[in-house]
């Protein structure tokens, strides 16, 4: 049974998104709050839930592994039936975004929204996590800091994406988008930049 944690669009929504956490925090956590909080202004209706390891571990307070992709694709896809409604997109940070991009080779959505995409394990670059892209049947935006050791701006150039993946950069972000200070940009105009850019994406997808 899926529990979700709905960020209701202020208006009339213009579309779902069904969002899954990475594999070290919560689907409370502050980078996600913000997402939910930011996007649900702009009206888009935020459903969020957890894997399965993760609601043990709000249960038991024991930390615990991700689930294998089996079993965490089993969730998203009971998760998406749950949802309901016409225009759902999906889309997760960092392993949920990657789990999303797995579920859309499978099941139907609008669209697939990624942040921080794990291209690959941080510092072994040539185990890539590509393979499936092509196969997707929907859209993709990911949005991605440039220094991501999970898949920096230099390394990602080097990818032959398909043309249904759109590559939105956050200047000198990290895994979770936010900059350095010497940058000059701080992380809430990479967030704001993020946002802007799902939204163009999520408008775009008729």
């Amino acid at each position: 049974m899926t529990d979700f944690l709905i960020d209701e669009a202020v208006g009339k929504a213009r579309a779902s998104l069904l969002l899954a956490h990475g594999a070290g925090a919560p689907m409370d956590s502050d980078f996600m709050n913000t997402l939910a909080t930011e996007l649900a202004g702009q009206g888009i209706r935020v459903l969020r839930f957890e894997f399965p390891y993760m609601a043990e571990r709000r249960r038991t307070g024991k930390k615990r592994p991700p689930d294998r992709a089996p079993v965490l694709l089993k969730a998203f896809a009971e998760a998406l039936d749950k949802a309901g409604g016409a225009r759902v997109f999906i889309g997760g940070k960092s392993m949920g975004g990657r789990m999303a991009t797995m579920l859309a080779v499978e099941r139907h959505c609008r669209g697939v929204v990624c942040f921080g995409y794990p291209f690959h394990p941080p510092g072994k670059p040539d185990k890539t996590r590509l393979d499936h892209l092509p196969l997707m049947q929907a859209p993709a935006l990911i949005c991605q800091g440039e220094r991501d050791p999970f898949g920096n701006r230099q390394e990602v150039a080097g990818y032959l994406l398909p043309t249904a993946v759109q590559l939105h950069w956050l200047a000198d972000g990290n895994h979770d988008l936010a900059p350095r200070k010497a940058s000059g940009v701080t992380a809430q105009e990479n967030i704001k930049s993020a946002l802007t850019a799902v939204l163009t994406f999520i408008g775009r997808e008729k």
